[in-house]
């Protein structure tokens, strides 16, 4: 067998989990934004659809406790990331391709780009990213040891690849973001 076999059955093996990230407090939002209604279904399941072309599976985090964050609550964008890639790697799959629940759609061809690289994320929103599951114990160790709990910062500091949006990314922080969408 060739070169090229063995990275064909290494990509055909990828198996990629889509999580939304919709573990925060929303605090600015004033309600629990993740379920808040936008054309016609929750914030969290524009975004899991968006996921749902690009990865096996998509499961929203945060809620009701599936996924957990690691290693404990309350801890951000980051703790979510972290559990989410625990629940990957427990349960077979490669990579995580992470959105946020206020997400309802992206600039076009993003989230391709985004799933045909791990580690990669989009600097125009990091926690819209591609995770390779083995990162867990990196992740958790650079959450106990760098107070500034940047999603930025730890993409970085892995040396995940940068893709821009090309285009803004609509975000719903507040009940005025939601209506202007």
């Amino acid at each position: 067998m060739g070169a090229g076999a063995n990275r064909e059955d290494a990509l055909t093996e990828q198996r990629i989990l889509g999580v939304v990230l919709a573990g925060g407090r929303s605090s600015r939002f004033g309600s629990d934004k993740a379920m808040a209604v936008f054309d016609g279904r929750a914030l969290a399941e524009h975004a899991r659809a968006l996921l749902l072309v690009h990865v096996e599976t998509a499961v929203i985090a945060g809620r009701d406790g599936a996924i957990p964050d690691l290693p404990r609550a309350d801890i951000g964008p980051l703790g979510g990331i972290a559990g989410a890639l625990g629940y990957a790697a427990s349960n077979g799959f490669t990579s995580v391709v992470t959105i946020a629940c206020d997400m309802p759609w992206l600039p076009d061809g993003l989230l391709t780009v985004l799933s045909r690289r791990a580690s990669a994320y989009c600097p125009d929103a990091p926690v819209l990213g591609h995770w390779e599951a083995g990162l867990l114990g990196n992740l958790l160790t650079h959450i106990e040891a760098v107070p500034r709990r940047s999603v930025r910062g730890w993409a970085e500091a892995i040396g995940a690849i940068p893709i821009p949006a090309g285009a803004p990314i609509p975000n719903a922080n507040t009940p005025q973001d939601l209506e202007t969408l």
